[in-house]
């Protein structure tokens, strides 16, 4: 089994404007073919470089000194609940990502060269877990620097987009907001579309009504209007059953989609598929670890946790179908411990970048809430067949 350590309607209202600023069920899934991404290189030293695998040491790691943490893996300190991640491209030699405060709807830009510098301030409002809850960069985003965001407001849940240092506008409104369920996640996919998970804001049955916004995939262009080949032609709607999602991933060369989610009796993770209702997940956990971001490592999907505090290893097989129990790692005993873990982002086939949400419920030290970097392991082992 792989181990991760160590180190994503019409009825809504659209805005146009000027691009220029700048139980456990199985799936199938077709075989990838995708060569895995480039090994990172790692610095000769610094404060933050791109951590080595996971050491079979007991040597605890020195604890952080204020906003000094001494992890490798860490490359930004002393944030607040990042809630939202997105990485920049990159090779793998270096990493650069945004980083979102749910509360504060700030976004930091941060990197391993130990750059952390604000990029954007949005206006959010965080009560019933709202605020500002996903990030991901546009299609384009080398050429006009577009990043696009899910958030909060005092009348709704929404998609905006925004440049570094500009004010964000507005690309889908009218999503419902309530008194909880309102965090949403985004997933720039590999066609060139947005995907758009949104909450139930509270209400359960919104869920599987076709005419609402709320618990839903959307699926949109960079104008927020439903994107081409979409199950109805005049709908954003791509698939429903969502109430609390937590973060959405796709295979490096896009051929299969994922979202997790939270319900009032398990959590879970589905297999993203046009026009469906997400009623079959491919792994449940009944103790509701508090599943979030995700990331396909092509024969692993490693979901993170917020309340277990922990990545969730499911062993994948070929075709893209869970073919054992999750192994668990990043838990303090399996590698280093880091707390809450909300959301993830790829930045190759073998890094990703996840944010720590300590401030937000958790038990936060000197150095949090962090950025962090996840290095993907290879195959030591396999699951059940």
């Amino acid at each position: 089994m792989t181990v991760v350590a160590c180190a994503a309607l019409g009825l809504a209202g659209c805005a146009e404007f000027d691009d220029s600023t700048a139980a456990t069920d199985w799936h199938a899934a077709p075989e990838l073919t995708a060569e895995a991404g480039p090994q990172p290189q790692l610095p000769e030293a610094g404060p933050n470089v791109i951590p080595d695998p996971p050491s079979t040491s007991t040597t605890p790691m020195r604890p952080p000194e204020g906003c000094t943490d001494f992890d490798k893996a860490v490359i930004a300190t002393c944030l607040d609940t990042v809630s939202a991640v997105a990485a920049l491209p990159s090779d793998g030699s270096s990493v650069t990502a945004l980083a979102g405060e749910r509360r504060s709807g700030r976004v930091f830009l941060v990197n391993t060269d130990g750059e952390e510098r604000e990029f954007a301030a949005l206006d959010v409002q965080a009560a019933g877990d709202g605020g500002l809850t996903g990030l991901a960069l546009s299609p384009t985003y080398a050429e006009d620097g577009l990043v696009f965001a899910y958030v909060t407001t005092s009348t709704d849940n929404r998609v905006v987009r925004f440049a570094e240092g500009q004010s964000a506008k507005p690309v889908l409104t009218g999503i419902p907001k309530g008194p909880k369920n309102n965090g949403g996640a985004l997933l720039a996919t590999a066609d060139g579309s947005l995907l758009v998970a949104t909450g139930d804001a509270g209400n359960p049955r919104a869920a599987a009504d076709r005419t609402s916004l709320a618990g839903k995939i959307l699926r949109i262009d960079a104008s927020g209007r439903p994107a081409e080949d979409n199950p109805e032609a005049d709908s954003a709607v791509y698939a429903s059953g969502l109430h609390s999602p937590g973060g959405m991933c796709q295979a490096m060369d896009g051929s299969r989609l994922w979202v997790t989610d939270r319900t009032e009796r398990h959590d879970a993770v589905y297999r993203i598929e046009a026009g469906e209702e997400l009623t079959s997940p491919v792994w449940t956990w009944k103790d509701k670890p508090g599943v979030s971001g995700c990331s396909d490592w092509t024969d692993t999907l490693a979901v993170s946790t917020e309340e277990a505090g922990n990545i969730q290893n499911l062993p994948l097989t070929a075709e893209g179908s869970v073919s054992g129990d999750p192994q668990t790692t990043l838990d303090g005993r399996n590698g280093p411990g880091y707390g809450r873990i909300g959301s993830l982002d790829q930045v190759t086939q073998d890094v990703a970048v996840a944010g720590t949400v300590n401030k937000d419920g958790g038990d936060p030290v000197s150095s949090d809430d962090r950025v962090v970097l996840i290095v993907r392991q290879p195959a030591s082992g396999s699951g059940r067949d």
